[in-house]
């Protein structure tokens, strides 16, 4: 479920403590200022968010043998809408 809110909003939900969410406010003021972003914590967390999303890149291997492949994609619909599926065959 985690990896799903990742790929899908860039953001696993509570994942930090409020005086985390202070700290990181905090840390990407200046450059949230610079981009044009006013000085709401709202606004900050949001800022840094975006920066998250736009540099994470994930790698996740999984066999599409069986059922469990079929019934995963079910379950987490971000593996299939927010990633590019590489099929590797035998070489």
């Amino acid at each position: 479920e985690d990896i799903n809110n990742i790929l899908n909003t860039g953001e696993v939900p509570n994942l930090y403590a409020k005086d985390e969410v202070m700290q990181i406010t905090e840390m990407v003021r200046t450059k949230a200022k610079k981009a044009g972003m006013d000085g709401s914590n709202s606004d900050l967390f949001t800022f840094f968010v975006g920066q998250c999303r736009a540099n994470l890149h994930m790698a996740i291997c999984m066999s599409p043998v069986g059922d469990a492949f079929r019934e995963r994609l079910r379950k987490f619909p971000s593996l299939v809408n927010c990633c590019t599926i590489d099929w590797f065959s035998e070489w």
